[in-house]
């Protein structure tokens, strides 16, 4: 498993070479809490019955889709795992629509559909989707952006969705749950694409084996793909079939991936970069371009956002149960206590100008 300071000293080297991207939103209001739990969209669904269009390769489809939106929506469609029906990975629509993603889910024509029908399954299943936003009695009619889809999967599903990727560069981004692809045919040409990929793995899934699945699939994966491989500590086969696996962190890093890399929102990066603490192993090649942040090269540490409002977040060699202090400009002690996590609460302080001690660090902080 890669050490967080293994991770951070790669992001470091490359930090000069990278420009801070700055989005439209709010760093602070993105947190862990914030990508765990449900967001903020009501959410309604519809069904094939309600005028989807009905694929030959695949069986039945719903859509989950947030209310009250502008603007064009990101979307992705998820294909469960073999012997499986839809309903097996349907958590994840509310759960992703709830954020703004819309979320279709497909069956299979046959539970027993192998990883190529999966793979024909989703490709079938991105020409309806796409439909929906030109299909005038949909809920998605003009709301869709046709050129912001990921797509998902269990097992076989997952193995299905990285064949399709494969072959179509515009899906931007894959999510796979604990994947399945036959060890007698996987190759690194066969997975030879550049769709950034997070695969969830079970550390004791005896159906898919990380050692003979998950961490095959990631080393064959380009290494100039962007992609994360996260195991789950004492998961099964089914431990990322809903975002509440690993204690709510699989939800956390599954939505995080799609906001980093389907979206577009730089603010979700530095969750990809807080190892879960239910992983029993961890590895990624990604870097954040972390909006309004604050480098410490001293102590290898990234201080963000700045300004801030309410809470400072420390990222790297963090000693904890070590005292820092916060100090005004008039060298006035406001704050002194042990940290005992990665985050300071500065809700407290009136605009203005002031300093972390912390270590050998005094790092300076503007308070909006």
């Amino acid at each position: 498993m890669k050490k967080l300071q293994t991770i951070l000293i790669y992001f470091l080297l490359l930090l000069p070479f990278i420009s801070f991207c700055q989005t439209n939103s709010d760093c602070n209001d993105v947190t862990t809490s914030s990508a765990t739990f449900n967001g903020s969209y009501t959410v309604s669904s519809y069904l094939e019955s309600d005028g989807i269009r009905d694929g030959n390769d695949y069986y039945g489809s719903t859509i989950y889709y947030p209310e009250n939106t502008s603007g064009l929506l990101p979307s992705i469609i998820i294909i469960p795992g073999y012997a499986n029906p839809e309903l097996s990975i349907q958590a994840w629509g509310s759960f992703l629509a709830s954020h703004g993603i819309v979320c279709m889910t497909i069956g299979t024509n046959s539970i027993w559909d192998e990883v190529i029908d999966r793979k024909k399954a989703l490709q079938d299943a991105l020409i309806s989707l796409k439909a929906e936003n030109n299909r005038t009695n949909s809920s998605l009619f003009n709301k869709l952006d046709t050129n912001l889809i990921a797509l998902g999967g269990w097992s076989m599903g997952g193995g299905g969705a990285q064949l399709v990727a494969a072959e179509d560069p515009n899906i931007k981004a894959v999510l796979a749950f604990c994947p399945w692809i036959d060890p007698s045919v996987v190759s690194p040409a066969l997975l030879n694409h550049d769709s950034p990929i997070l695969i969830f793995s079970g550390q004791i899934d005896v159906v898919a084996p990380p050692g003979s699945h998950a961490d095959i699939q990631y080393n064959y994966t380009p290494s100039s793909t962007k992609k994360l491989k996260y195991e789950v500590f004492g998961g099964e086969h089914t431990i990322a079939n809903t975002p509440l696996g690993g204690f709510g962190e699989v939800g956390r890093m599954g939505l995080s991936w799609l906001k980093k890399y389907l979206v577009n929102d730089s603010c979700y990066c530095p969750l990809l970069l807080d190892i879960p603490t239910t992983a029993s192993d961890y590895e990624t090649n990604i870097d954040c371009s972390i909006p309004n942040s604050v480098l410490d090269y001293k102590n290898d540490l990234i201080i963000y956002p700045n300004p801030v409002n309410n809470t400072i977040i420390l990222k790297g060699m963090l000693a904890k149960n070590k005292l820092y202090k916060i100090i005004n400009i008039d060298g006035k002690v406001l704050k002194s206590e042990v940290l005992k996590t990665s985050k300071i609460d500065v809700s407290f302080l009136k605009k203005g100008i002031y300093f972390i001690y912390y270590k050998n660090s005094k790092i300076k902080i503007i308070k909006d």
